[in-house]
């Protein structure tokens, strides 16, 4: 029972988010507002680690999945988007090179700080 309460804690969050989204006239996706809101819950405490964990963590396990309907759509689509084929591949290398360089830098970063603050 407590795991549904920790689903709704969270769903709250996401419709709080399609609420900014509404609301608000910036070009931020409704997702985005929701785990912001949620990120800003935890940091203030209003929202505490462990009414949230289970569920989080069962969301991440099947995140995969949410991706099947996704990958089939493009599959439908695959004739209209096979001339876009070597423009988006040219593309995606240097931006996925630059996220994984980006994101090595900043984990990196963030390693050293702790072991620096920790001594």
């Amino acid at each position: 029972m407590e795991l549904l309460f920790e689903f709704a804690r969270i769903l709250l969050f996401c419709f709080a988010g399609e609420l900014c989204h509404t609301l608000l006239p910036l070009p931020i996706p409704a997702s985005v507002y929701g785990l912001l809101l949620l990120l800003a819950a935890l940091r203030l405490g209003a929202v505490k680690l462990a009414q949230v964990r289970r569920a989080a963590l069962f969301l991440t396990g099947v995140f995969p999945l949410l991706f099947v309907p996704a990958a089939a759509g493009v599959m439908e689509l695959w004739a209209e988007l096979q001339a876009m084929l070597l423009p988006a591949v040219l593309a995606l290398i240097p931006v996925t090179v630059l996220v994984m360089a980006v994101s090595g830098r900043v984990t990196q970063y963030f390693v050293r700080r702790k072991e620096r603050d920790h001594v």
